[in-house]
Protein backbone atom coordinates (compact mmCIF):
# COMPACT_ATOMS: atom_id res chain seq x y z
CA UNK A 1 0.00 0.00 0.00
CA UNK A 2 1.57 3.32 -1.13
CA UNK A 3 1.82 6.26 1.22
CA UNK A 4 -0.51 9.08 0.35
CA UNK A 5 1.12 12.38 -0.63
CA UNK A 6 -0.18 15.66 0.61
CA UNK A 7 0.23 18.68 -1.64
CA UNK A 8 0.72 21.93 0.21
CA UNK A 9 -0.47 24.90 -1.83
CA UNK A 10 2.04 27.67 -2.37
CA UNK A 11 1.43 30.74 -0.28
CA UNK A 12 1.71 33.94 -2.23
CA UNK A 13 3.29 36.96 -0.64
CA UNK A 14 0.83 39.67 0.24
CA UNK A 15 0.49 42.41 -2.35
CA UNK A 16 1.64 44.98 0.20
CA UNK A 17 4.92 43.11 0.78
CA UNK A 18 5.59 42.90 -2.94
CA UNK A 19 4.92 46.63 -3.27
CA UNK A 20 7.31 47.37 -0.42
CA UNK A 21 10.06 45.34 -2.05
CA UNK A 22 9.66 46.90 -5.48
CA UNK A 23 8.70 50.45 -4.50
CA UNK A 24 12.26 51.66 -4.01
CA UNK A 25 12.77 51.89 -7.76
CA UNK A 26 10.99 55.25 -7.54
CA UNK A 27 13.98 56.64 -5.65
CA UNK A 28 16.51 55.50 -8.26
CA UNK A 29 16.00 58.31 -10.83
CA UNK A 30 16.72 61.04 -8.28
CA UNK A 31 19.71 59.12 -6.90
CA UNK A 32 21.13 58.96 -10.43
CA UNK A 33 20.58 62.70 -10.92
CA UNK A 34 22.22 63.41 -7.54
CA UNK A 35 25.23 61.29 -8.55
CA UNK A 36 25.49 63.22 -11.80
CA UNK A 37 25.47 66.46 -9.78
CA UNK A 38 28.25 65.20 -7.50
CA UNK A 39 30.50 63.31 -9.93
CA UNK A 40 29.56 64.75 -13.31
CA UNK A 41 31.52 68.05 -13.15
CA UNK A 42 34.74 66.07 -12.68
CA UNK A 43 34.13 63.99 -15.81
CA UNK A 44 33.13 66.68 -18.30
CA UNK A 45 34.61 66.36 -21.79
CA UNK A 46 34.85 70.16 -22.19
CA UNK A 47 35.01 73.28 -20.06
CA UNK A 48 31.37 74.43 -19.74
CA UNK A 49 32.34 78.12 -19.77
CA UNK A 50 34.64 78.19 -22.83
CA UNK A 51 34.02 78.14 -26.55
CA UNK A 52 35.03 74.68 -27.83
CA UNK A 53 33.62 74.51 -31.37
CA UNK A 54 31.65 76.34 -34.00
CA UNK A 55 28.26 77.75 -33.12
CA UNK A 56 25.15 75.53 -33.29
CA UNK A 57 26.86 72.25 -34.12
CA UNK A 58 24.22 69.46 -34.06
CA UNK A 59 24.56 66.48 -31.67
CA UNK A 60 27.20 64.02 -32.76
CA UNK A 61 30.26 62.05 -31.76
CA UNK A 62 32.40 64.98 -30.63
CA UNK A 63 29.56 66.88 -28.96
CA UNK A 64 26.86 64.53 -27.68
CA UNK A 65 24.30 67.30 -27.17
CA UNK A 66 25.73 69.66 -29.79
CA UNK A 67 26.85 73.24 -29.17
CA UNK A 68 24.85 76.39 -28.56
CA UNK A 69 24.87 79.69 -30.46
CA UNK A 70 28.11 80.72 -28.74
CA UNK A 71 29.98 77.46 -29.43
CA UNK A 72 29.70 76.13 -25.85
CA UNK A 73 29.29 72.38 -25.39
CA UNK A 74 25.67 71.73 -24.35
CA UNK A 75 26.32 68.37 -22.69
CA UNK A 76 29.04 69.79 -20.43
CA UNK A 77 26.85 72.74 -19.50
CA UNK A 78 23.78 70.60 -18.73
CA UNK A 79 25.80 68.34 -16.43
CA UNK A 80 27.57 71.26 -14.73
CA UNK A 81 24.25 73.07 -14.24
CA UNK A 82 22.80 70.01 -12.51
CA UNK A 83 24.97 70.59 -9.45
CA UNK A 84 24.21 74.32 -9.28
CA UNK A 85 20.45 73.97 -9.68
CA UNK A 86 20.14 71.07 -7.24
CA UNK A 87 22.30 72.76 -4.59
CA UNK A 88 20.30 75.99 -4.85
CA UNK A 89 17.00 74.10 -4.67
CA UNK A 90 18.14 71.98 -1.72
CA UNK A 91 19.38 74.96 0.30
CA UNK A 92 16.24 76.94 -0.48
CA UNK A 93 14.07 74.03 0.63
CA UNK A 94 15.89 73.62 3.95
CA UNK A 95 15.99 77.35 4.73
CA UNK A 96 12.37 77.94 3.70
CA UNK A 97 11.24 75.04 5.90
CA UNK A 98 13.25 76.30 8.90
CA UNK A 99 11.87 79.82 8.47
CA UNK A 100 8.40 78.38 8.06
CA UNK A 101 8.71 76.32 11.24
CA UNK A 102 9.89 79.23 13.38
CA UNK A 103 7.49 81.85 12.05
CA UNK A 104 4.55 79.46 11.74
CA UNK A 105 4.88 78.32 15.34
CA UNK A 106 5.31 81.91 16.52
CA UNK A 107 2.14 83.02 14.74
CA UNK A 108 0.08 79.99 15.65
CA UNK A 109 0.93 80.13 19.34
CA UNK A 110 0.42 83.87 19.80
CA UNK A 111 -2.11 85.28 17.32
CA UNK A 112 -5.07 84.64 19.65
CA UNK A 113 -3.41 86.45 22.54
CA UNK A 114 -4.15 89.99 23.64
CA UNK A 115 -1.52 92.66 23.95
CA UNK A 116 1.52 93.56 21.83
CA UNK A 117 2.61 89.94 21.21
CA UNK A 118 -0.76 88.93 19.83
CA UNK A 119 -0.97 92.11 17.74
CA UNK A 120 2.49 91.46 16.29
CA UNK A 121 1.58 87.84 15.50
CA UNK A 122 -1.62 88.87 13.71
CA UNK A 123 0.22 91.57 11.77
CA UNK A 124 2.90 89.08 10.75
CA UNK A 125 0.20 86.67 9.63
CA UNK A 126 -1.33 89.33 7.35
CA UNK A 127 2.15 90.11 5.97
CA UNK A 128 2.68 86.42 5.18
CA UNK A 129 -0.69 86.30 3.38
CA UNK A 130 0.31 89.35 1.34
CA UNK A 131 3.70 87.88 0.40
CA UNK A 132 2.04 84.59 -0.58
CA UNK A 133 -0.36 86.43 -2.87
CA UNK A 134 2.44 87.95 -4.97
CA UNK A 135 4.00 85.63 -7.59
CA UNK A 136 7.42 84.36 -6.53
CA UNK A 137 9.04 85.35 -9.82
CA UNK A 138 7.92 88.98 -9.37
CA UNK A 139 9.35 89.16 -5.86
CA UNK A 140 12.52 87.49 -7.05
CA UNK A 141 12.98 90.05 -9.82
CA UNK A 142 12.57 92.93 -7.37
CA UNK A 143 14.88 91.55 -4.67
CA UNK A 144 17.65 90.38 -7.01
CA UNK A 145 17.60 93.70 -8.87
CA UNK A 146 18.48 95.38 -5.57
CA UNK A 147 21.06 92.92 -4.20
CA UNK A 148 22.56 91.52 -7.38
CA UNK A 149 22.66 88.02 -8.86
CA UNK A 150 24.80 85.45 -7.06
CA UNK A 151 24.20 81.99 -5.64
CA UNK A 152 23.94 83.14 -1.97
CA UNK A 153 21.61 86.00 -2.95
CA UNK A 154 19.33 83.67 -4.93
CA UNK A 155 19.25 81.11 -2.11
CA UNK A 156 18.34 83.64 0.61
CA UNK A 157 15.92 85.47 -1.66
CA UNK A 158 14.02 82.35 -2.71
CA UNK A 159 14.03 80.93 0.83
CA UNK A 160 12.32 84.07 2.15
CA UNK A 161 9.94 84.26 -0.82
CA UNK A 162 8.89 80.59 -0.63
CA UNK A 163 8.74 80.38 3.17
CA UNK A 164 5.07 81.55 3.28
CA UNK A 165 4.12 78.18 1.78
CA UNK A 166 5.54 76.46 4.86
CA UNK A 167 4.51 79.19 7.32
CA UNK A 168 0.81 78.91 6.49
CA UNK A 169 0.94 75.12 6.59
CA UNK A 170 2.67 74.98 9.97
CA UNK A 171 0.41 77.69 11.40
CA UNK A 172 -2.60 75.56 10.47
CA UNK A 173 -1.05 72.53 12.14
CA UNK A 174 -0.22 74.54 15.29
CA UNK A 175 -3.83 75.72 15.55
CA UNK A 176 -4.96 72.10 15.28
CA UNK A 177 -2.49 70.86 17.89
CA UNK A 178 -3.36 73.69 20.28
CA UNK A 179 -6.92 72.39 20.49
CA UNK A 180 -5.83 68.98 21.78
CA UNK A 181 -6.91 68.09 25.31
CA UNK A 182 -3.49 66.93 26.47
CA UNK A 183 -2.14 70.48 26.06
CA UNK A 184 -4.84 71.81 28.38
CA UNK A 185 -3.92 69.09 30.85
CA UNK A 186 -0.25 70.07 30.62
CA UNK A 187 -1.11 73.73 31.29
CA UNK A 188 -3.18 72.73 34.30
CA UNK A 189 -0.20 70.69 35.53
CA UNK A 190 1.91 73.86 35.42
CA UNK A 191 3.92 73.34 32.23
CA UNK A 192 5.10 76.68 30.82
CA UNK A 193 4.20 77.87 27.31
CA UNK A 194 7.81 77.77 26.07
CA UNK A 195 8.34 74.19 27.20
CA UNK A 196 4.91 73.27 25.89
CA UNK A 197 5.77 74.71 22.49
CA UNK A 198 9.08 72.92 22.04
CA UNK A 199 8.13 69.63 23.69
CA UNK A 200 4.61 69.08 22.35
CA UNK A 201 3.52 71.59 19.71
CA UNK A 202 6.62 71.65 17.51
CA UNK A 203 7.09 67.86 17.10
CA UNK A 204 3.42 67.46 16.20
CA UNK A 205 3.29 70.41 13.78
CA UNK A 206 6.42 70.38 11.61
CA UNK A 207 5.92 66.93 10.09
CA UNK A 208 3.46 68.36 7.54
CA UNK A 209 6.08 70.87 6.41
CA UNK A 210 8.67 68.14 5.82
CA UNK A 211 6.10 66.28 3.74
CA UNK A 212 5.62 69.47 1.71
CA UNK A 213 9.32 69.84 0.88
CA UNK A 214 8.84 68.22 -2.54
CA UNK A 215 6.62 71.15 -3.52
CA UNK A 216 9.12 73.75 -2.27
CA UNK A 217 11.99 71.93 -4.01
CA UNK A 218 10.13 71.83 -7.33
CA UNK A 219 9.04 75.47 -7.11
CA UNK A 220 12.56 76.61 -6.20
CA UNK A 221 14.08 74.84 -9.23
CA UNK A 222 11.43 76.31 -11.53
CA UNK A 223 11.76 79.85 -10.12
CA UNK A 224 15.58 79.67 -10.32
CA UNK A 225 15.31 78.63 -13.95
CA UNK A 226 12.72 81.35 -14.60
CA UNK A 227 15.04 84.01 -13.16
CA UNK A 228 17.84 82.74 -15.38
CA UNK A 229 15.51 82.70 -18.37
CA UNK A 230 14.59 86.40 -17.99
CA UNK A 231 18.24 87.33 -17.48
CA UNK A 232 18.46 88.08 -13.75
CA UNK A 233 19.78 84.73 -12.57
CA UNK A 234 23.37 83.59 -12.38
CA UNK A 235 25.69 85.80 -14.46
CA UNK A 236 26.93 84.36 -17.78
CA UNK A 237 28.64 82.15 -18.72
CA UNK A 238 27.73 80.25 -15.53
CA UNK A 239 25.96 77.03 -16.60
CA UNK A 240 22.37 77.18 -15.38
CA UNK A 241 19.31 75.52 -16.93
CA UNK A 242 17.17 78.67 -17.17
CA UNK A 243 19.93 80.73 -18.78
CA UNK A 244 20.59 77.90 -21.22
CA UNK A 245 16.90 77.85 -22.16
CA UNK A 246 17.00 81.59 -22.74
CA UNK A 247 20.09 81.30 -24.95
CA UNK A 248 18.67 78.33 -26.84
CA UNK A 249 15.14 79.66 -27.45
CA UNK A 250 16.05 81.64 -30.62
CA UNK A 251 17.92 78.60 -31.96
CA UNK A 252 14.91 76.37 -31.30
CA UNK A 253 12.69 78.72 -33.30
CA UNK A 254 15.16 78.43 -36.18
CA UNK A 255 15.08 74.62 -36.01
CA UNK A 256 18.25 74.11 -33.95
CA UNK A 257 16.37 72.37 -31.17
CA UNK A 258 19.19 70.81 -29.14
CA UNK A 259 20.47 73.82 -27.20
CA UNK A 260 17.05 74.35 -25.57
CA UNK A 261 15.66 70.82 -25.51
CA UNK A 262 18.34 69.20 -23.35
CA UNK A 263 18.27 71.79 -20.52
CA UNK A 264 14.47 71.68 -20.54
CA UNK A 265 14.55 67.89 -20.32
CA UNK A 266 17.04 68.03 -17.43
CA UNK A 267 14.82 70.52 -15.58
CA UNK A 268 11.71 68.38 -16.04
CA UNK A 269 13.53 65.17 -15.06
CA UNK A 270 14.94 66.71 -11.87
CA UNK A 271 11.54 67.97 -10.71
CA UNK A 272 9.75 64.74 -11.59
CA UNK A 273 12.43 62.49 -10.08
CA UNK A 274 12.43 64.35 -6.76
CA UNK A 275 8.63 64.30 -6.59
CA UNK A 276 8.60 60.55 -7.30
CA UNK A 277 11.28 59.84 -4.69
CA UNK A 278 9.63 62.04 -2.08
CA UNK A 279 6.24 60.38 -2.58
CA UNK A 280 7.75 56.92 -2.02
CA UNK A 281 9.71 57.97 1.07
CA UNK A 282 6.65 59.66 2.59
CA UNK A 283 4.45 56.65 1.78
CA UNK A 284 6.79 54.40 3.76
CA UNK A 285 7.03 56.94 6.56
CA UNK A 286 3.24 57.01 7.02
CA UNK A 287 3.05 53.21 7.42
Amino acid sequence: MSASTVTVPAVEAPARDRTDRTGWWKVVPFVVIALVAVVGPFLLPYDPTRVVASASVPPGGDHWFGTDSAGLDVFSRVVAATRLNLVIAGLVTVLATLIGALVGILIGMNESRRGPLGLAARGLSRLVDLADAVPAIVLGLVVISFFGASAPTIVVCLAVILSPIQIRLIRTEVLRVRAEAYLDAARIAGVGELRLTFRHVMPNSVSAAWENTSVVFAVSIIVTAALGFVGVGMPPPTPEWGAMLSRGAPDAVAGRWWSATFPAAALALAVGAFALAASEVLRRRRR
